[in-house]
């Protein structure tokens, strides 16, 4: 079986590795972290990897739902997904869907938000994404990670443009590469953080940009390894330095992709949104501790989150779950009439997962007709705790641990994620995530002896 929506058949992928000179095709499927496996397929494989797809020992992979007495998972390509490898002379990646037996994988991201774009178009709506992710260039030097280049040392390096230039040649051709691919590269920057770049393409369909998000951050390792060093979207890597978010900006749009249906010039709150989006992004405050265990997966993610300043004199993550206009501090900021900015994502996401989790909140926000309330126009980094309290604003949660309970106990969101086998994807996940908190609670810290040691 192969995927076709779109309108990409497997004739015109075979017609276009012949044009690009392609040698060798990755079948690349993620699992639930987002990392990307693939097998490398020869060009002369090409039907059978169409016929029968790559195959994989799924519990090798991650967590996709399998054990290791489960049947081979195989990877099919979706021809829409056809990505060559500007870096690599020959090479192309296909990104793929995961079937067991001939049916579709539940535990599959992909498969997860094919499945909800279907049902959000069964509704009427076309989710429309960009994906903003931040990253380090770093290296290693006497067994500690440390900033690539070490002139980098402003109290507040964003948008430095000396920094840049230092930079130039890998943020430079990574624009280049996007650009190749027909993604849109329009700016690239220094972030708020010391050695910190984001490099941002045009928005598209959530499963496109979901795609090309994943290949992004496949092509910064990639670029970065081969010239000796690293990078990282770690959410927090530097304890005294800004963390990698992941701002996802969406809209709801007409089946045609025409009509934006989240934007309304007459908006009495004066922000472009429609009621729509107002009952979208209302939703999504509702169920943002859910949201939020999708969105910032890791334990790490929530040393990222909060209000505490780094170096820089502000974190530039949310801490509460509010709304506001051209405001930064709001874990939904609306940067302009017609879509909002989730910035409580972090670079440690899966796309597919993220989005899906959105679709969900927000269209429960939709059926349940939510109004969020008039925006936040505050600086909410300067309230006390007892003004938070005070105004009734939901602080965001402190842990991963405190996320997947929020998240098992949501019902849009467990309707929308589906069943894996004999259990709901949410269970699964929040499972997973709950060993994962639990191993790295039971590691002892260098601040746990410094603190601990003697104190008693």
């Amino acid at each position: 079986m192969a995927i076709t929506a779109g309108g990409l058949t497997r004739e015109d992928v075979r017609r276009k590795a012949h044009e690009d000179g392609i040698e060798f095709l990755f079948a690349q499927f993620v699992d639930m972290h987002g990392k990307p496996n693939a097998k490398l397929v020869p060009i002369q494989n090409f039907d059978g990897l169409f016929d029968e797809g790559a195959g994989f020992a799924g519990f090798a992979a991650g967590p996709m739902g399998q054990t290791p007495a489960s049947p081979d998972v195989a990877a099919i390509p979706d021809p829409n997904s056809y990505t060559k490898v500007p870096f690599k002379k020959g090479l192309a990646r296909l990104a793929c869907n995961i079937t067991v037996e001939g049916e579709q994988w539940p535990y599959c991201p992909r498969t997860i938000l094919e499945n909800a774009v279907s049902r959000a178009a069964a509704l009427g709506y076309r989710l429309k994404m960009g994906m903003e992710l931040e990253f380090f260039l770093i290296k290693e030097r006497d067994g500690k990670i440390v900033l690539l280049d070490d002139l980098d040392t402003l109290d507040q390096p964003c948008y430095d443009m000396k920094g840049l230039t230092r930079n130039y040649e890998f943020i430079s051709t990574l624009s280049k590469y996007q650009n190749e691919l027909g993604w849109g590269n329009y700016a690239n920057d220094h972030e708020d953080a010391n050695g910190q770049f984001e490099s941002n393409f045009a928005y598209d369909d959530a499963l496109i940009t979901a795609d090309r998000s994943i290949f992004f951050r496949y092509m910064v390792h990639a670029m970065a390894q081969e010239r000796g060093y690293l990078a990282t979207f770690m959410p927090k890597p530097f304890a005294n330095l800004t963390g990698n978010g992941g701002h996802l900006h969406i809209s709801l749009w007409d089946p045609t992709g025409e009509v934006n249906l989240f934007e309304d010039h007459d908006d009495p709150r004066g922000l472009g949104l429609s009621q729509l989006a107002y009952q979208f992004l209302g939703g999504i405050i509702d169920h943002a501790e859910a949201v939020l265990a999708i969105g910032a997966p890791t334990v790490n993610s929530y040393k990222r989150i909060g209000v505490g300043a780094p170096t820089s004199g502000a974190t530039w993550s949310p801490a509460y779950a509010t709304y506001g206009m051209n405001n930064r501090t709001q874990a939904i900021r609306i940067p302009a009439p017609g879509r909002i900015e989730i910035r409580a994502v972090d670079g440690a996401a899966n796309p597919y997962l993220a989005a899906t989790a959105l679709l969900a909140a927000g269209v429960d926000g939709i059926d349940r007709a939510v109004n969020p309330g008039e925006p936040n126009r505050e600086n909410l980094y300067t309230l006390s705790p007892a003004e938070v309290k005070a105004r009734g604003i939901k602080q965001l949660p402190a842990t991963l641990l405190d996320a997947t309970r929020h998240l098992q106990a949501s019902a849009p969101l467990q309707d929308w994620f589906g069943k894996g086998i004999g259990e709901s994807y949410i269970d699964y996940f929040c499972e997973t995530k709950r060993a994962e908190f639990a191993a790295y609670h039971s590691e002892i810290s260098d601040w746990e002896l410094r603190k601990y040691l003697t104190l008693f």
